[in-house]
């Protein structure tokens, strides 16, 4: 029988797995340990075998990113959601329709070729871009049901003006766009559809703000350093995933739950997968009210203040995340619960199951230990928080070019 010419290779990294384990002096982490070699033989691997280039066990990235014929198979993405916003299928079912000019928005009378004037149409669309492109917009960008915002294979800038909004809206998906810099917009009108639009008071610039919507897919973006959140849902949001983001330098990053009186977000349900949360982050990754949030193999690398918080009893759970707890001692916990006491925050449904906390980093947990209490809160199935690394290396917007695979 042949020996794979990769074979040694992976032989050696697992005897080098053996000494770190048996060697005398102690190991100060063993679980980072396991996670460096499981590392290093992937990318041995991947070095070796071309066809494991896809094999990260990111289901996401591993259901279309080894097509080498992506971009004409655009649509497939959206049968590649999962979590609770998996039966997202924005523009799956509508035209390709191609952004030619990232200039000129008006906010009342959008020019064809435009991505305010493709948002804004009745029927599903599938929306890509000729070009590299920043697009600086006017005012919110009020996207109309059915469409899926396709930044890949150009690179795509949301930056210096308001930014997107879903408003009582259903089945988007937006994927590959660099959205930055966004500020509050409003006192205006604007159209959010061919035959209507209407008055905007002043907006949070929110880089996405999700109002009242559902069947949302958020994949692949890159945000930082808008004006209130980076991503913020409300108002009875819901069927919500954000996934493969990686977010950076901002303050109050994610909003779930627009307040502790709002009880139309109970049956809110968010995943959050897979993301990066990396440098100068403060707080708020989530922020949950109400509802059922189901936090699974993110990258924690940065925080100041906390990583996740809530208020008004929401459920989270929280499986297969990598925690790596700031240098100050007075932040190491992951966890906050908010406006209320511990006789009251302690009946809250929050879990910590497979999670690895490295540099002192605790998570608080509260409320019942039985599996059922988290049913609502369960969307997918965890992967070791070891898996981490490779899963998130690809985390944000990816530099697909076209002709090539992704």
């Amino acid at each position: 029988m042949a020996i794979h010419p990769c074979f040694p290779l992976l032989l050696m990294h697992a005897v080098l797995a053996l000494r770190a384990f048996s060697s005398p002096s102690p190991v100060q982490d063993p679980e980072l340990v396991v996670q460096e070699v499981n590392e290093s033989i992937l990318n041995a691997s991947r070095r070796n075998l071309g066809f494991l280039s896809c094999g990260t066990g990111n289901p996401i990235d591993d259901c279309w990113r080894c097509d080498p014929d992506w971009e004409n198979n655009r649509r497939r993405l959206a049968d590649c959601a999962i979590g609770f916003g998996k039966h997202a299928i924005g523009g799956r079912d509508g035209k390709i329709y191609m952004v030619t000019d990232p200039g000129g928005d008006d906010p009342m009378d959008p020019k064809p070729g435009t991505l305010r004037h493709a948002v804004i149409q009745d029927e599903p669309l599938w929306i890509v871009f000729a070009r590299d492109m920043v697009i600086r917009l006017k005012e919110e960008l009020i996207v109309n049901s059915f469409k899926t915002i396709d930044g890949r294979g150009a690179s795509v800038h949301l930056a210096g003006g308001p930014c997107i909004t879903m408003q009582y809206v259903t089945n988007i998906i937006i994927h590959g766009i660099n959205i930055h810099d966004c500020k509050p917009g409003g006192n205006a009108y604007v159209r959010d559809s061919p035959d209507h639009y209407g008055w905007r008071t002043v907006s949070d610039g929110d880089g996405v703000s999700v109002f009242g919507g559902s069947h949302i897919w958020v994949d692949h973006c890159s945000l930082s350093n808008c004006h209130d959140g980076l991503i913020d849902a409300i108002h009875g949001s819901t069927a919500i995933t954000l996934s493969n983001n990686y977010f950076t330098h901002h303050n109050k990053v994610m909003l779930l739950g627009h307040s502790d009186t709002s009880t139309h977000d109970k049956n809110m349900q968010v995943t959050i997968a897979f993301n990066h949360f990396g440098e100068g982050l403060v707080q708020r990754m989530p922020r949950c009210r109400h509802g059922y949030f189901h936090v699974v193999n993110n990258d924690y690398t940065h925080w100041e203040m906390y990583a996740i918080g809530g208020s008004a009893a929401p459920t989270i759970n929280s499986q297969g995340n990598r925690f790596v707890a700031p240098n100050d001692v007075f932040n190491k916990e992951v966890t906050k619960h908010e406006d209320a006491p511990q006789s009251e925050w302690k009946h809250w449904n929050w879990r910590s199951e497979g999670d690895l906390m490295m540099n002192g980093a605790f998570f608080t947990p509260s409320g019942a230990g039985a599996s059922s209490s988290y049913a609502r809160a369960s969307s997918l199935g965890a992967r070791p928080s070891s898996r981490v690394g490779p899963i998130t290396a690809s985390a944000g917007a990816l530099g697909c070019k076209k002709g090539k695979r992704c």
